[in-house]
């Protein structure tokens, strides 16, 4: 655990203050700084619209917190919380959700014990696709939450597979009342997913929810897009509400190509007798083979 004195990282807190970050302690103890508490990003509310990620990766998030991302969303595997430290680490100065799985927590005892795992590796919240009531047990102890509306992938036989939800009125209400239920539950954030743009930017004015939009448009607090989008990871096909600005997938198949070409020369210049040459061999100094010949001559 870092000092009072200087906070994670060895930031001191003038420093840290001249940085534009935040001295915090953990949920789980830990001191810290941040770019943002979840005070500060409900006070950006109606001011100005954040921009978030999901890394997959310690590299994705360092580069992520570099280029000035101001929050993140990190998937977190209760059996191997490693990983989500090690993106934690990586991006220590950012503000950052845990994303917990929706059938590690069956009992509300669950959704605790989960929350409170994901907070002391370091989260600043947690997201998750619980119930309200799930939810509410969390945020009474403490633990900022973040919700998930609209398309819910998990969820997604409610609504008819993976598509577009809230293109009906019937469907634009039930989003609207997922929304307030989660307002009411205690979460501070809402992620609503894959929903007509004009709705979202309705109902991110009648909640006090941040709204985090992915293929939601422009009418969310916040815009999220998964790392693997934003750098262009895979091939084609995208989603419809993806942009890719970098095509790192190419870079990976040249990669790929050039391990390929690598070792294929390696094995025709063994069968060809080119390797090893003499700069790669140790040579033997003179007389050593004659004595050595009759050193193992005499065991015959």
């Amino acid at each position: 655990m870092a000092s009072h004195a200087t906070g994670d990282g060895g930031i001191p807190p003038r420093d840290a203050k001249q940085r534009g970050l935040t001295r915090i302690m953990t949920l789980g103890g830990a001191y810290g700084t941040r770019n943002y508490t979840v005070k500060d990003l409900r006070d950006q509310k109606g001011k100005r619209v954040l921009v978030e990620t999901l890394p997959f990766s310690p590299e994705e998030a360092a580069a992520a917190e570099e280029a000035g991302i101001d929050t993140m969303k990190v998937r977190f595997d209760p059996k191997q919380p490693h990983l989500a430290k090690a993106v934690r680490d990586a991006a220590p100065h950012t503000f950052m959700a845990f994303s917990v799985p929706l059938v590690a927590a069956p009992s509300e005892t669950d959704a605790v014990r989960l929350a409170y795992q994901a907070m002391e590796l370091g989260a600043d919240a947690v997201m998750c696709q619980w119930s309200p009531r799930f939810i509410s047990v969390a945020t009474e102890q403490g633990v900022p939450v973040q919700g998930h509306a609209g398309l819910v992938p998990r969820k997604s036989t409610w609504t008819g597979g993976l598509r577009a939800v809230g293109k009906t009125i019937a469907e634009a209400k039930w989003v609207f009342e997922q929304i307030k239920m989660l307002e009411d539950a205690g979460a501070y954030a809402v992620e609503v997913e894959v929903i007509p743009e004009p709705l979202l930017a309705d109902i991110s004015r009648r909640t006090t929810l941040l709204t985090s939009s992915i293929g939601g448009g422009s009418g969310g607090d916040i815009q999220f897009l998964f790392a693997e989008d934003v750098l262009g990871n895979n091939p084609p096909p995208y989603p419809r509400h993806s942009k890719q600005y970098r095509s790192i997938y190419k870079l990976k198949e040249q990669m790929q190509a050039e391990r390929v070409a690598g070792f294929k020369e390696f094995v025709e210049d063994v069968r060809s007798g080119g390797f090893p040459a003499e700069q790669h061999i140790i040579q033997a100094p003179d007389g050593l083979m004659d004595e050595f010949v009759k050193f193992a001559d005499s065991f015959e």
